[in-house]
C-alpha cells in the first residue's frame, strides 16, 4: 500500500508500506475519506515531528469501514462505519490516515473509533475532527445567544466556528478573511457580515455593526467575544486596542514565533485572553449534530480528489481559494 509520509522539510512522498496483521486488541479499517488539515501543511514545512528529518505519516481527519478485528475486540464489528479520533493518528509517528488501510492498535481501550450516525455519508463524517476543533474554540469563548462575536480567519476551522456560533443562536457573527471565496462561505453559513481586513477600517466597520461601549475613560467596540483562527501577528494587539470592558478572546491559531502586545491597554479593559487546542470532549457532540446539519456541512468541502492525487491536494489546500480539501478512496 501507499502511505503519505514526510521525510524532511518540504519533502513529502507516497511511500510503499506493508500493513501488519492485527493483534488481539487491534482493529483494521479501510479508509473512505480524509481531509487535508492546515496542520498537515505546517508539519511538511517543519520537516516532520518533532524535528526535521523525522519520518512522519500524515492524515488525521478520517472516516473508514472496519474490515478486520482482533480476537479480543467486542465493541466493534465488521462493516462498522466509523470516524477515527485524530488525536491518535497523523500528528507524529508512522500511523496516518492517508493510506488505503490502517491498523489501529488497542483500538477500544484508547477509544480510537467512533460510530458514524445513520444517513451521514463518509465525506461529511470525515469533517468531524476539524468541526470538533472549531466547537472546542467556541466552547472556550463561553458565548450565548445574543452575543456579538468576531471570528478572524475563514479557513475550515474558522468556518466551523461560524457554523457552531450560528447554530447556538449567536447570530451577530462577523467573519474576517482576505479571500473573497472564504468570506462568501462565511456569509452562506449565517455570518452577519464578512470583512476583508486589508481593504477596510476594521474598527470602524465593527462600530457600525456592534456599536461602542465606554470603558475606563476610553471607548471600546461592542464585541463580546473574539476568536482568532487566522494567526496574523497583529490580531492580538488590534483586538486589545478596541476591546470593550471584560470581553473575551480565544486564540486557536498556532503562533510559531513570540508576539508583542500592549498589556497596559489590556489592563483597563479587564479582558480575558485564553487559548483552545484539540477537542477533549467534543467529537461525540459533533457526530450527534451531523444528521441535521449535513447539508450545511457539505458546503465546507471545496475540493474532492482521489487518493492517488493527494500530493496535488496538498497544493490545493495551501491556496486561499480552498476551504476543506477532501481526499476520497475507491471502494
Amino acid at each position: 500500500m501507499k502511505l503519505l509520509t514526510i521525510h524532511d522539510v518540504n519533502d513529502v512522498r507516497l511511500d510503499e508500506v506493508e500493513r501488519g496483521a492485527p493483534g488481539p486488541k487491534d482493529v483494521v479499517v479501510r479508509m473512505k475519506a480524509c481531509g487535508i488539515c492546515g496542520s498537515d501543511l505546517s508539519y511538511i514545512k517543519m520537516g516532520g515531528i518533532p524535528m526535521p528529518g523525522t519520518k512522519t505519516a500524515l492524515g488525521h481527519e478520517a472516516s473508514a469501514e472496519v474490515i478486520e478485528l482482533g480476537s479480543d475486540v467486542t465493541g466493534h464489528k465488521l462493516g462498522d462505519r466509523v470516524v477515527i479520533n485524530g488525536m491518535f493518528v497523523g500528528s507524529g509517528g508512522m500511523e496516518g490516515a492517508f493510506t488505503p488501510e490502517l491498523l489501529l492498535k488497542d483500538a477500544e481501550a484508547m477509544e480510537k473509533l467512533l460510530p458514524i450516525p445513520e444517513g451521514v455519508p463518509y465525506d461529511i463524517a470525515a469533517l468531524c475532527e476539524p468541526l470538533a476543533v472549531a466547537m472546542h474554540g467556541v466552547n472556550r469563548a463561553e458565548v450565548k445567544a445574543g452575543d456579538k462575536v468576531v471570528v478572524f480567519g475563514c479557513g475550515p476551522i474558522g468556518l466551523g466556528m461560524v457554523l457552531w456560533l450560528v447554530d447556538r443562536g449567536v447570530t451577530d457573527v462577523v467573519a474576517l478573511d482576505l479571500a473573497p471565496e472564504r468570506r462568501e462561505r462565511a456569509l452562506a453559513l449565517g455570518a452577519r457580515a464578512a470583512l476583508d481586513p486589508a481593504n477596510c477600517d476594521v474598527r470602524a466597520e465593527l462600530v457600525k455593526l456592534h456599536g461602542e461601549v465606554p470603558s475606563y475613560g476610553r471607548v471600546g467596540v461592542g464585541t463580546d467575544a473574539w476568536i482568532d483562527a487566522a494567526g496574523a501577528p497583529s490580531i492580538l494587539t488590534d483586538v486589545i486596542m478596541m476591546a470593550k470592558f471584560q470581553c473575551r478572546m480565544v486564540i486557536t491559531a498556532a503562533y510559531m514565533k513570540p508576539i508583542e502586545f500592549p498589556a497596559g491597554r489590556m489592563l483597563t479593559s479587564e479582558m480575558t485572553i485564553t487559548t483552545a487546542v484539540g477537542y477533549p470532549t467534543e467529537m461525540p457532540e459533533v457526530l450527534e449534530a451531523m444528521p441535521r446539519l449535513k447539508d450545511k456541512l457539505a458546503s465546507l468541502i471545496s475540493h474532492r480528489l482521489p487518493f492517488d492525487d493527494v500530493l496535488d491536494g496538498l497544493k490545493v489546500a495551501a491556496s486561499p481559494q480552498s476551504a476543506k480539501v477532501m481526499i476520497e478512496f475507491e471502494a
